[in-house]
């Protein structure tokens, strides 16, 4: 059994500017995990811009795996299973001395956070405070944060017991548990025999041993914004509306948009963390107000490929801030880029329909980009730039087409070791990751 129980220092940004002039073909890049779109998107991202990757990820045969952008692919242990083996893992990885910058795609940024002082002094890393990342990853926390600043926000109500739950809850409404990744631990609740399903999930899940997030339903248009932060001030923001849902709830086609409000909200989000590296935030457009009502945060890019077409290269200038550039401008994507993720969209055909002739017809629109897909781009499976990249979607579409059910099951083996887990999250949290088998040294 080993535990660690160190204070983090927060000491590397003081050494970045040894890595300020550098070169992208020369700058070798290690990502946190593989199985994430937004680590997919990264990676294409980082690799037209001609950067050497290397991925670490539990998964053999996760969606990174397949692209001619990665030179290394490493398989390591899950942060969800063993944490502290994890992080030994990386830690080992990055004194070897072949890594540049660490880029955490993923929410292992909160792991680093805490033990900053760990990572070899000459990797470069973009984070902030533990305190203002555990701030953001936390749907208490970020609620919190907003009703402090005074932002719009769904009226929210905390319940720590099924009755008052019952009691408090006017549908339609969206239950969330404090601590959530991946879109999960999220109930959007329209009747009563949905508020009992949820209620029984959130008692199974040990939910009410804390608090249960219970928000007013706002109806209005889904959008997001990612942004990029150089020690609390902005330098690159991008905004995209939800066009249409693929599975899990995530989009599966998007426009981009840029709104001068919601980038004066999210500058002021990340002032008041004190901000480094990567923040992005979920908001709905309010129908009855046009007000952007703010809903979820992740202290991270998400899927950043969007931004690279809108002409923002977020995931680029986040590796540059990392390296310790200080950019005087803010970059801004422009408006009206339409974007869409294949795999996405065959899922959430699937589990709409369940039917092989809409399957097909959605394969034959994708393929010739047509109808919905005409003039966008694809973000996730860029087969044009990796060819490598459509050997996923092929699989995807091929399972589909012979049994379209698949569609509900194949997005949860994306839910895997690589994320963390409540229980992580507070070993993390409390200061002492112990687990027992694990080693660091």
């Amino acid at each position: 059994m080993s535990a660690i129980a160190m204070e983090p220092r927060h000491t590397h940004n003081l050494r970045m500017n040894s890595h300020a002039q550098h070169d992208a073909g020369k700058c070798r890049i290690l990502v946190s995990e593989g199985a994430s779109t937004s680590a997919r998107e990264a990676i294409t991202a980082l690799g037209l811009r001609g950067y050497e990757i290397e991925v670490c990820d539990p998964g053999q045969w996760c969606p990174s795996r397949f692209s001619r952008f990665v030179k290394r692919f490493h398989v390591c242990p899950g942060i969800g299973e063993a944490p502290l083996a994890y992080l030994d893992f990386i830690v080992g990885k990055l004194s070897a001395g072949r890594v540049d910058v660490l880029l955490p795609i993923h929410e292992q940024g909160l792991l680093f956070a805490r033990y900053q002082a760990m990572l070899p002094p000459g990797v470069a890393v973009a984070l902030p405070s533990f305190d203002s990342y555990r701030r953001a990853l936390g749907k208490t926390g970020f609620d919190k944060l907003l009703q402090q600043l005074g932002l719009p926000r769904p009226q929210t109500l905390y319940v720590s017991s099924a009755r008052q739950l019952r009691e408090s809850a006017r549908l339609p409404c969206v239950l969330k548990l404090p601590i959530g990744t991946a879109s999960r631990g999220t109930w959007l609740v329209h009747d009563a025999a949905e508020l009992e399903a949820a209620v029984s999930a959130l008692d199974a899940a040990g939910a009410f041993n804390d608090e249960v997030l219970v928000q007013t339903f706002i109806a209005g248009d889904v959008e997001h914004a990612q942004a990029v932060f150089c020690h609390g001030r902005l330098v690159g923001i991008h905004m995209y509306r939800q066009l249409a849902r693929g599975a899990g709830g995530g989009p599966a086609r998007k426009q981009s948009l840029h709104r001068h409000n919601v980038e004066e909200h999210v500058g002021e989000i990340g002032r008041t963390l004190d901000w480094h590296g990567a923040l992005s935030v979920d908001y709905i457009l309010g129908d009855a107000d046009g007000l952007p009502h703010y809903i979820d945060c992740n202290p991270r890019l998400v899927e950043p490929m969007s931004a690279w077409f809108a002409g923002a290269d977020l995931a680029d200038l986040l590796v540059r801030v990392s390296l310790g550039h200080e950019p005087r401008d803010i970059i801004r994507g422009k408006s009206g880029v339409r974007t869409h993720l294949s795999l996405q969209a065959l899922l959430g055909c699937g589990q709409r329909t369940g039917s092989r002739v809409a399957l097909a017809a959605e394969c034959w629109r994708l393929l010739r980009r047509a109808g919905a897909y005409a003039g966008s781009h694809e973000e996730l499976t860029p087969w044009r730039y990796d060819k490598l990249s459509a050997i996923p979607l092929l699989m995807t579409a091929l399972i589909l087409l012979i049994r379209p059910s698949l569609a509900h099951e194949l997005p949860r083996k994306g839910w895997g070791k690589q994320l963390l887990t409540a229980k992580t999250i507070r070993l993390i949290e409390n200061g002492m990751v112990v687990i027992p088998g694990d080693r660091l040294g």
